[in-house]
């Protein structure tokens, strides 16, 4: 397995702070962008996608309002994601920073992914 690079991206966003954690902070919240569907049980998380596709990720860490961290439970050990809620002074905006590992050949991949997932996250949530 090669090894995966930190990397993050930053969207800004118009809403609030606590507008934006109900979508990435909230079963409900993340359904609508991020899975078809999600089921939370205590730390395990389970994405849902079409009608077979399901992976699994565990909460590692989070501050309710600010940021979510989970860690895929296929990948190894020292890689998560994590969406992060950061405010700007100067401009008085939200962003949503995302946190994620990828293989140097697959980063814009990545990138690309994250994009489309947010691209749908500001569509459902009209920010």
């Amino acid at each position: 397995m090669k090894k995966k690079e930190k990397f993050q991206i930053e969207y800004p966003l118009k809403g609030s702070a606590a507008m934006i954690w109900r979508y990435i902070g909230t079963e409900h919240g993340l359904s609508t962008w991020f899975a078809d569907d999600i089921k939370i049980d205590g730390k395990k998380f389970s994405f849902y996608w079409g009608k077979e596709e399901v992976r699994t990720a565990t909460l590692i860490a989070q501050r309710n309002g600010v940021y979510v961290r989970l860690r895929w439970d296929d990948e190894n050990a020292h890689t998560f994601f994590e969406m992060r809620i950061a405010y700007n002074e100067m401009t008085r905006e939200h962003t949503l920073v995302i946190t994620d590992f990828a293989e140097t050949d697959e980063r814009e991949d990545q990138i690309d992914l994250w994009d489309s997932q947010i691209e749908s996250f500001k569509r459902q949530s009209g920010m």
